[in-house]
């Protein structure tokens, strides 16, 4: 008896450039597994596409007549929830849209190609991203309060940290806002901190200031060279791969520009692998939220230096896909859910002190 094949994910796009609609719709056409089932010019008209076609997916342009699309968005969510992405030229220049429409309920942001470039070019993360956005769903979205067992927030170390130690964050579909749950209960005082988040290469920037507005440690994008230091956490800027060293005493970062991993720049294999080698045993890595496999060679590396595995677990995860890669391979110490993960990198850092 043969399976039946499955049904490609539905999509309704939305914007209100007929050029830009036809050119969306071609770019996902070229997969699949993908369908679009219709198209709208704005909010009003989006409202009766979806009752009418029943979509899995949208894609969503935030500046649209009658209604923006952040204002839609928002409706959308209370009443009628479904997976979206955000295509968008408000996502262009590390616009705080963008993290606003993250903090609405939208899976992923992307920025619409100005002029050098056609959505054509960005077909192949456009389906990715659409993928993404089905395999979340919303009924998925993580419940972000800590577990009765976890206390809200963390006191600092009692006592002085090894000055080799490091922290090394992954995550994807669903990441930032799992790192909104994570970093701001961080005491000051921790070994540095770096982060890989798949993101559009305008949004990095606006997601470090936003979470720099709510940590107690310091949040800002990686630089090439730059130092890690105690209490500070860098995350890589989009559309670079970043790597940490330990020279002279300290850990620098390195921005590279070598082709993508599993389809991804930045990469959490890279970063991993390089903690694996600049700090070994004094590595401790925690893996959240995302679509695909990237981070598990990574940690496998991790586990093989000696330094200290952490993925968070299926109960929390927006998409349960690059946890699971690394569970499946067998290089994770500890498996928890996302709002435990903090009092978990903290019982690892004081342990191996």
């Amino acid at each position: 008896m043969t399976s039946q094949p499955a049904r490609p994910i539905r999509v309704l796009v939305i914007d209100d450039s007929a050029l830009v609609r036809r050119a969306i719709t071609e770019a996902l056409g070229r997969d699949p597994e993908i369908e679009v089932v219709g198209s709208a010019c704005d909010p009003y008209v989006a409202r009766e596409k979806i009752e009418q076609l029943d979509p899995d997916v949208l894609t969503l342009d935030l500046e649209m007549p009658r209604m923006d699309g952040l204002t839609f968005l928002r409706i959308l969510m209370k009443h009628h929830p479904l997976p979206v992405v955000v295509v968008s030229s408000l996502a262009q220049h590390g616009s705080q849209a963008a993290m606003d429409a993250v903090e609405a309920g939208a899976v992923d942001v992307l920025a619409k190609p100005d002029g050098t470039m056609s959505i054509g070019s960005l077909a192949d993360r456009l389906a990715y991203h659409v993928k993404a956005a089905a395999a979340a769903g919303v009924g998925r979205r993580r419940n972000a309060e800590p577990s009765p067992t976890a206390p809200t927030s963390l006191q600092p170390p009692a006592g002085p940290l090894d000055s080799r130690q490091i922290i090394v964050i992954g995550g994807s579909t669903g990441g930032v806002e799992a790192l909104r749950t994570l970093l701001p209960r961080f005491p000051q005082g921790l070994p540095p901190i770096a982060v890989v988040q798949h993101i559009s290469a305008y949004f990095s920037r606006v997601v470090a200031e936003r979470l720099n507005a709510l940590c107690g440690v310091e949040v800002r994008e990686a630089t090439d060279g730059g130092v890690l230091r105690s209490g500070s956490c860098v995350i890589a800027p989009g559309d670079f791969h970043l790597a940490v060293e330990f020279v002279g005493g300290a850990y620098r970062t390195k921005l590279l520009k070598t082709p993508p991993i599993h389809h991804c720049r930045p990469a959490v294999d890279v970063l991993f692998r390089s903690a694996a080698e600049a700090a070994g045993p004094h590595a401790v890595a925690a893996l959240l939220t995302g679509m695909g496999s990237d981070g598990a060679i990574g940690m496998q590396a991790i586990r093989r230096a000696g330094g200290t595995t952490i993925a968070e677990h299926e109960s929390t995860c927006v998409v349960y896909g690059m946890p699971r890669a690394a569970v499946e391979l067998g290089v994770v110490d500890h498996t928890v859910p996302l709002p435990d993960i903090p009092a978990a990198i903290m019982k690892a850092v004081t342990r191996r002190s």
